[in-house]
């Protein structure tokens, strides 16, 4: 049930690696932490907890490199050429890995479902917001959206903020979207969920929904109360929930 492949791509300027797990079903590209890489979710037993569904046929599980999760979280380089990484990487995954999906999926229009947590989460959402005519949902678990932290100087970098950074954070690109980008928006869905316990933020959560409410975009935040933390098992208690309730009838 398990394939791995990589490939070059001009965009990023590296190999990156990509990972399936199942053979038939809802594509579900799911994105590292910040960190990760392709296999994280496996090693952190995410594949073992969905096992059921991708038995059943009722999704297949993609996940890729962190990419750019990894020059932000390492600092690498200067900031514009982080956001130029995040830029990239939204790109790649938009005109290499998408069409890769959907032509594992023997269907050039179908739609994926994007998941992830932390940053994961972020990646999940952006990707939804900026090209809704390719992914039709996103789960953002225990979301890290305002990624500024991880550009700024000691002196700040918001006066210098480029393109690049701007279309991919939906936090600072959101408030002037219109047209049909938006329009195809409010057809799809944003499912966020934050507990309250060590390491979460749930106030990034709350303002990332109530921004997509301001911008007439459906979505639900759901608050798990103070014992469940920053972690993989609140991860994956919260994935199963919510593929049952995201997920067609079997």
């Amino acid at each position: 049930m398990k394939l791995m492949t990589s490939w070059w791509s001009d965009g990023l300027e590296q190999e990156v690696n990509v990972v399936r797990w199942g053979e038939v079903g809802v594509p579900l590209l799911m994105f590292p932490t910040a960190g990760g890489d392709a296999e994280e979710i496996e090693r952190f037993l995410v594949i073992d907890t969905v096992a059921d569904f991708l038995a059943d046929g009722r999704i297949k599980v993609y996940s890729c490199d962190s990419v750019a999760g990894r020059v932000m979280l390492g600092q690498e380089g200067t900031p514009e050429h982080r956001m130029r990484v995040l830029n990239a990487f939204q790109n790649f995954v938009y005109y290499e890995l998408v069409p890769m999906i959907r032509d594992d999926c023997n269907d050039p229009s179908i739609e994926v479902m994007a998941a992830g947590s932390s940053i994961g989460a972020f990646n999940a959402l952006a990707m939804l917001c900026r090209f809704p005519d390719a992914f039709s949902h996103a789960l953002c678990m225990s979301g890290t959206y305002d990624l500024l932290r991880f550009l700024k100087h000691e002196t700040g970098i918001e006066a210098g903020i480029t393109g690049d950074f701007y279309y991919s954070s939906p936090l600072h690109y959101l408030p002037d979207l219109t047209g049909e980008t938006l329009d195809l928006l409010r057809e799809r869905f944003v499912l966020l969920a934050s507990g309250r316990g060590r390491a979460e933020d749930i106030d990034e959560s709350w303002r990332m929904a109530s921004l997509l409410g301001r911008k007439g975009v459906p979505n639900r935040m759901d608050d798990w109360g103070e014992t469940w933390h920053h972690d993989w098992p609140t991860w994956r208690n919260m994935l199963v929930r919510y593929l049952d309730e995201l997920l067609p009838p079997r």
